[in-house]
């Protein structure tokens, strides 16, 4: 098994997507940084609405969103990759233009901003790994995914920090920043739309594997997801939910704990991708839940200590949580690409993002309801639905798909 043990910058930029492609993701990033964590903030100070009407427009946005997503895995197994990418981007400029022609108390135009958000953030993730998938091959894509996710995530954090600096303007910042925001979705569409990125689905797999290799039903690795991506939640509401309300700890310590979630994340992804690739994807995937498992277990451990120590081993305890999520992140959407034959990659990625997202749905409702009866009820039920799952994907069959094998795509215009 060939694996990846130097970080070369021009080859993973490369692989990647290319340097406009880079610059696309950086962009389409820190405006998603700039509008997402005041979106409830826009609709309850700039709009007037209430915050349950403001929240439940924004769940039912991101749930109606993931009703596209059938239709995205189709357009992208037609062959498009950078147009469906720069689609999933002008989408959400529609959904911010919405928003700035909202009249205070009108929850559905509101409502209607949030679905197009909403589908631009479901799409994106499926069409840039088809993208990514069709120009890198092996472990050299999953090192570029690695990378695109780092980069993702410093543009993300500089965007809400500039975010956090311009909130003391009030309501006449926030339509501001909405409308930095969709010129920032409108350069980075065009940025990606001009790398002309195309696979070819009758050369993509020999006529046999087309006829009759279908798009993998990957059950175990679906359910499983649901309950992996609970961590991506962990540190933005299940620990903010416990420092503040149940240890009463100061919002430095949530603030403090998120930080240094993105500063790992943007620099552990790639080296830690990297250090795994000498093992299976699976076993790699299975490995993320035993760690993310015994962080939970870990919280669990903390939170009794007394006020004294519960605080900083907590925050502790959460880079051990943010470990797992970097493994995890490194491995799952790897794993995919690498069992879906190339017909049917589009599919394939889509059926994941759809698990992908009605896990970080259902997962704050989930978090928020199992906190008030304990420590216990939170942490035990994330550590024994997360092992639960580990052992679902490590002794799931790959029936039916190569793991290995190499699939020509196309790398047209890059």
């Amino acid at each position: 098994m060939a694996t990846l043990t130097r970080i070369q910058p021009r080859a993973l930029v490369r692989a990647s997507g290319g340097p406009r492609y880079a610059v696309a993701l950086a962009v389409d990033a820190l405006g998603t940084g700039l509008l997402r964590p005041f979106l409830l903030l826009y609709g309850v100070t700039v709009l007037g609405l209430s915050a349950p009407v403001t929240g439940t427009a924004m769940t039912a946005g991101i749930v109606s969103g993931l009703v596209c997503m059938p239709a995205v895995g189709r357009w992208l197994d037609s062959g498009a990759r950078s147009t469906v990418v720069a689609a999933s981007m002008l989408v959400r400029v529609l959904g911010v233009a919405l928003l700035l022609a909202a009249p205070a108390g009108h929850v559905g135009l509101f409502a209607a901003a949030a679905l197009f958000l909403g589908i631009g953030n479901q799409a994106w993730p499926a069409a840039h790994a088809a993208l990514v998938a069709t120009v890198a091959h092996g472990r050299e894509r999953d090192t570029a995914l690695a990378g695109a996710r780092a980069l993702r995530n410093a543009a993300l954090g500089v965007g809400a920090l500039l975010a956090t600096v311009c909130m003391a303007g009030g309501t006449t910042a926030l339509r501001g920043l909405a409308a930095v925001t969709a010129l920032a979705y409108v350069a980075a569409a065009a940025l990606a739309w001009s790398v002309h990125v195309h696979a070819h689905p009758a050369q993509a797999a020999p006529a046999g594997d087309r006829d009759d290799e279908p798009a993998p039903r990957m059950l175990a690795l679906l359910a499983a997801n649901v309950v992996y991506v609970f961590c991506l939640n962990v540190p933005e509401i299940a620990l903010p939910l416990v420092l503040v309300t149940q240890l009463h700890a100061s919002p430095v310590w949530p603030a403090a704990v998120f930080v240094a979630n993105t500063a790992l994340v943007v620099t552990l992804q790639v080296p830690v991708t990297v250090l795994m690739s000498r093992f299976s994807r699976r076993t790699v995937l299975a490995l993320s839940g035993v760690v993310l498992a015994a962080s939970y277990l870990g919280f669990l451990a903390a939170t009794p200590l007394g006020h004294g120590w519960s605080v900083p081993a907590v925050a502790a305890v959460s880079v051990v949580c943010t470990i797992g999520e970097i493994i995890y992140a490194g491995s799952a959407t790897a794993l995919v690409t690498a069992l879906a034959p190339a017909h049917v990659l589009g599919r394939a990625l889509t059926r994941f993002q759809l698990s992908t997202g009605f896990g970080l749905a259902v997962s704050p409702a989930v978090i928020t309801a199992l906190a008030p009866h304990g420590p216990a009820a939170l942490w035990g039920s994330l550590a024994g639905a997360t092992l639960l799952s580990a052992s679902a994907v490590a002794t799931e069959k790959d029936h039916g798909t190569r793991t290995s094998g190499f699939r020509p795509r196309e790398r047209a215009g890059v």
